[in-house]
Order: C-alpha cells, then structure tokens, then sequence
C-alpha cells in the first residue's frame, strides 16, 4: 500500500561516508571528521562489505544489533512496502476498474485519498516515541499494525460486493498498517544507528535495498499474479506480509520501559507544537517549503487515466496484466538510475539550478506521454511496448533526479534540537502536496470527460499537466542558491535547543521517517 513512497536513499551525503574522510555521528546527525574529533566514525572496513558477501553482512549486523532486526527489516521494507508495495499498486489499479468498474478521475481521488496515512506520519512517530503499550513503545504498535493489515486485506479480497465507500476505508486502514509499521521499523533503525553508529550506513543500506528489491520483484509478478487469481485475489494474498509484520512485532527484542510518566505526554506534544510553529515562521524555512508545495502540488498526477486507456482494447494498446506490470517495473529501475546518476553526478550542484533543470525537464519527459496517446510512435515505426517502457524509465528516472534536491533541501531546514520531528513535519507538507497532485489530477481528468471508455480529451490532459508542471519556474527565488554542503538556517536555529533536550532520542528516532 505504501509504493508510492518512494526508496528514499536521498539522504546518502548525510549518512554515506565519503571516500576522502570518514564520517560519524554525533547527536543523529553525521559530519566530516577525522580520528582526533573523539567521535565513533564508520569504519572502512563496511565499505562496499554487501557486494564482498552479502551472507557475511547480515551476519555482522544480525550480530552486532539483533537477529530479530534484522528479519524486522527484511520483513517491513522488503516483504511489506517493497513486494507488497509493488503488487498492490498493480493489483488496487485493476481493482478499482474491474471490480468497482469506477471511473479513472474517481479512481485517481481515491489513490490520493488511500494516500493520506502517509502524510500523518509523524502523528504515528510521535505516538510511538511518547505512548508506550504495556510498557513497551514498538512491539505493540507492530502487532496492531499487523492485524489491521491482514483484517484490510481479507475484507477486500473475500467480499466481491463491497460498497466504493466501505472499499476505500478499508484500502486506507491497510495503507495506515504499512505506515505505521514503515515508522516503527525507522525508530528501531535510528535507536540501533545511535547505539552502534559505525553501523548506521549499513542498517540504511539494508533498509533501502530491502524496499529496491522487494519493489522490483513485486512489479515483476504482479501482472502474473493478477492474470492467474485476478486483482481480489492478489490483494488477499498481500495478507501474508501483514502477517509477517504480526510476527515482527511477537519476535522483535525491545527493552520494556518502566515506571513511564504518562502524564508527561500532553506537555512533550505541546513543547514540539510549539518550537516547530516558530521555526516555520522563519524566512528561511517557509520559502523553499512554500516552492516545494507548490511545485509538488502543480505536478497534476492523471495516472489512472492513463492506466485505463493502456488497457481499453479499442482506443488503447489493450496491454495484459503481465505487461503492465513488466512495465511498472521498468519504472522502479529507471527511479533506481535516477538516485544512482543523482548520488554520481549531481549532488553538489545549488539547489536552485538542479530544480530549475528538474522541473523543466518533469515538462519535457510528459511530452513522451503526448506522443504515445497521439500515436505519433507508430507512424515512427516504434511499436507500443518498447515507446511505453521508455516512457516509463525516463519518466521515473527524471521525476527522481528532480524528487531528491527537495529532500536533500529538507533535511537541511530542520533546527537543532528538533532535527527528526522537524524532518518528518517537511515530509509531510510535501506528501500533502502529493496528495493535491492527486486530487488535482482525477478533477481534471472529470472535467475533460475522460471516462473508462471515452479517451478523445486525454491528450489534453497530458498537455495541460505537462504545460502546469514548469508554472513552479518563477517562483524559484524563493529557493536558496546554497549548495547541499553549505548551512542554509540562521545560527541561532544551528545551536542546542535546551528546551528540547527531553526529545533528544525521540527526534533523532523520528529523522528515518522517509520510505522508498
């Protein structure tokens, strides 16, 4: 449910050693050094260790953390938001057409709306680093997470008959039981980086290829799968990984906490509120988040118009399941190259020359989907398959290449003192504008008509939105010039926030809630 988050490995500069000097962490946050800075740094003994031996790796790690998180993390970014990421997205898409048989603008508002999980992240952190259950702050949460899951995915395969409405609340709980576990997994991860910080590119590492290749293989099935159980039929088998999630949550090792003062809760809420509220206020906050929204919120997602016309036998390709999600799959591994030519070439650029590049070229990359309704491939001689894969890697790949300066952007506005709470809060603005994408997206679809079987203003669309997504241009003033390795807040924002200390642990927890 979680696979369109992406596997967010923008934040390498931050956490990936550099060749030239080690790095380390101090405080959750990494910085240059060398051995008479007196902190622990990575070793390069981990450098390039998962290519060497990938069984010897998992040992080290299983050894040095614990075996149980380990398998934890296989099970939630591999198993659940990789594998089931990639499934669902294939199978919710056949879902919404052949088994509600809704339109492509309904469906494209519900994707936005089944989306919304997401975008409280946060909420869920917040709740598991300051609410423990039965003395412990993850397992039951993992456990619960599990069981919504399971309960989400068996209601919509075992009822052919569900009411839209009732389908979409169920779609939603399951999408929260990804997002909750996604959350709880980052926090076990964060509290692991800290204990064992020589290790944190590594559990990184492991979290992020988890989620690359789980998304891959899931893609690569999914039209399999759908062809031989159809989509209802997929969806209820994506109940195994809830299941494992269960099982994570039984058998993870976690220290219970003791004598826990709930009545501190209310005021710790309070304290975060309020020092994130004056940050935004800061000019040099509130601009690049103002430009990241808009420019996210502009970039109109009409997918699901798409998806139908790839599918339509009469005006369309009529593509089978299998190719569709062969074609998905070419996706991910273009998003893949995207964050590889990023973390090469481009990771030094000013943050305002990389987006203005980014954004032009989002505009330029739509214009493939022009030609392909249009058919212009065909009087080029390229057959619909190859034209449509190739959409569909450079697509991705630009739309990551333009994704990760936003990120890399982000990470370098949160304040000391609240880095991870402040981290997660910039997320979710930007997934709310995800979210308006969307919604944007299936209304303009609903205005031009574009119904399951009616595609003549389709191609208006695709201009329209290609022609909206270099709007954002004019605005990049708002965008600092600095480059990623040059401090962007005000000093007073870079020093210790004394009266944060408290959440010290939480907000360095709540710095891994990105996903793939």
């Amino acid at each position: 449910m979680g696979s369109l988050l992406p596997c967010e490995i923008c934040l390498s500069e931050e956490i990936i050693e550099s060749e030239k000097e080690p790095i380390v962490v101090s405080n959750g946050i990494s910085k240059e050094t060398d051995e008479s800075y007196g902190n622990v740094f990575l070793p390069k003994c981990h450098r390039g260790a998962f290519l060497l031996s990938p069984l010897n790796w998992l040992t080290v790690l299983s050894k040095e953390t614990h075996w149980s998180f380990v398998f934890g993390v296989i099970v939630v970014n591999g198993i659940s938001q990789g594998f089931g990421g990639g499934t669902s997205r294939v199978a919710i898409d056949y879902y919404w057409k052949d088994v509600q048989k809704v339109q492509p603008s309904a469906a494209q508002l519900y994707q936005g709306i089944v989306y919304t999980p997401w975008i409280v992240k946060p909420i869920w952190g917040l709740f598991t680093d300051v609410l423990p259950v039965a003395g412990y702050r993850r397992k039951p949460y993992l456990i619960i997470a599990g069981l919504l899951g399971v309960v989400s995915m068996l209601t919509l395969s075992l009822h052919s008959k569900l009411h839209v409405m009732f389908a979409l609340l169920v779609m939603t709980a399951g999408s929260a039981s990804v997002a909750v576990a996604d959350v709880v997994t980052d926090a076990f991860v964060a509290q692991n980086s800290i204990a064992k910080p020589a290790l944190a590119s590594d559990m990184q590492s492991l979290c992020e290829l988890s989620s690359a290749i789980g998304a891959l293989l899931g893609f690569s099935i999914s039209g399999i799968l759908i062809h031989a159980m159809g989509s209802q039929g997929v969806l209820g088998l994506l109940s195994i990984p809830s299941l494992l999630v269960l099982s994570v949550g039984i058998l993870i090792k976690e220290i219970p906490t003791r004598n826990f003062a709930y009545t501190e809760v209310h005021h710790k809420f309070l304290k975060a509120g309020q020092t994130m509220l004056s940050t935004l206020k800061c000019p040099e906050v509130w601009r690049p988040c103002l430009y990241m929204f808009i420019s996210i919120s502009l970039s109109l997602n009409i997918h699901e118009g798409m998806f139908y016309w790839y599918t339509d036998n009469k005006e369309g390709p009529s593509f089978s399941q299998e190719t569709i999600g062969f074609i998905f799959s070419m996706g991910s591994v273009g998003s893949l190259l995207g964050v590889l030519f990023y973390q090469n070439f481009l990771k030094d650029f000013q943050f305002r020359s990389l987006l203005f590049w980014g954004q032009l070229l989002t505009g330029f990359a739509g214009m493939l989907d022009l030609i392909l309704i249009l058919r212009l491939n065909l009087k080029l001689g390229i057959p619909d398959y190859f034209f449509v894969v190739l959409d569909e890697c450079v697509s991705q790949m630009i739309g990551r290449i333009k994704w990760m300066p936003i990120l890399v952007l982000s990470s370098k506005l949160c304040p000391s003192g609240i880095e991870g709470t402040f981290f997660a809060l910039l997320m979710s603005i930007e997934n709310f504008g995800l979210l308006s994408a969307s919604s944007g997206g299936g209304l303009l679809l609903h205005t031009l008509k574009v119904t399951r079987t009616e595609f003549n203003s389709l191609w208006i669309a695709i201009l329209f939105r290609n022609i909206i997504r270099v709007l954002p241009l004019p605005l990049l003033f708002l965008v600092p010039k600095s480059n990623p390795n040059a401090n962007i807040l005000p000093p007073e924002m870079l020093m210790e926030n004394e009266v944060m200390i408290g959440l010290k642990e939480a907000d360095v927890e709540l710095a891994f809630l990105v996903n793939s």
